[in-house]
């Protein structure tokens, strides 16, 4: 019998279309940068100033859409949901708004135990271990992510002294189903990190012809023979995640100018 994930139909003509729930703004910023975690997020509130654009339903959560002029470029800042299936639809609602490129950042769990708490992680491609990607993209078991911006975002890097890696990351869905056995599968595919949205962005980008700039930084420890915390929490480590988040309006900052003088 022939594996549903395997059944990808190219059509973009969908049943439901973005475009037929969401009106394009002409005065909506080009780039955006959003994260995950929403205490790192009301924080760059406070840093960065917003002004409201627009709400986003997702059926039993409202997604609020800011705008802020970061070094004088207009940048749209919002809170992305959790999980893959989520995550991938408020961004089809996003780029039908009218942004064309993201800056994305958030925690995973790290499968090498050398990578530092907190310390940048570049993903360059992600193991499909969900369901959504599956529908934007034929069936493989991987996809490769960050096809563009990975040199000016390390040239950020350096800059701000930061520590990083480069690596594959596995996504999966299944918080709760990162089994030892499928960690060690993982890891000898060589992943370097777990995180549940990256294959999925890079699919839908690549499906709508759009750029998505993904990154984390390093919480949680996976390789040990127990789990490890580190700074997960939302509390721990402000400083160093509140520098995660101005790496990244720096780097929208970056791709916008570059976009300009294009």
């Amino acid at each position: 019998m022939k594996n549903i994930l395997n059944d990808f139909d190219p059509n973009k003509n969908a049943v439901i279309n973005p475009t037929d729930l969401v009106r394009r703004r002409e005065d909506m910023p080009k780039i955006a940068v959003t994260c995950f975690s929403r205490a790192t997020f009301d924080r760059m509130l406070d840093a960065f100033g917003g002004q409201k654009v627009t709400i986003r339903s997702l059926a039993n959560l409202d997604i609020t859409v800011y705008e802020t002029l970061y070094k004088d470029a207009k940048v749209a800042l919002f809170l992305s949901p959790v999980g893959a299936p989520a995550c991938a639809l408020l961004l089809e609602d996003i780029f039908a708004l009218g942004v064309e490129k993201v800056v994305m950042f958030g925690t995973c769990g790290v499968l090498d135990k050398s990578i530092e708490d907190c310390s940048i992680i570049i993903p360059t491609s992600a193991v499909r271990d969900e369901g959504t990607s599956y529908h934007y993209v034929p069936a493989t078991d991987e996809i490769k992510v960050n096809p563009k911006y990975t040199g000016e975002f390390i040239e950020l890097l350096d800059g701000f002294g930061c520590s990083y890696s480069e690596g594959k990351t596995w996504t999966t869905d299944a918080f709760y189903r990162e089994t030892p056995d499928k960690m060690k599968a993982r890891k000898s595919q060589g992943c370097i990190c777990v995180d549940m949205e990256c294959s999925a962005v890079a699919a839908v980008a690549r499906f709508r012809g759009k750029e998505v700039f993904q990154f984390f930084y390093a919480a949680d420890n996976l390789d040990a023979d127990q789990w490890d915390m580190r700074s997960l929490d939302n509390r721990d480590k402000l400083d160093e995640k509140d520098k995660v988040s101005l790496l990244a309006m720096e780097l929208a900052v970056k791709i916008e100018k570059e976009s300009y003088d294009g």
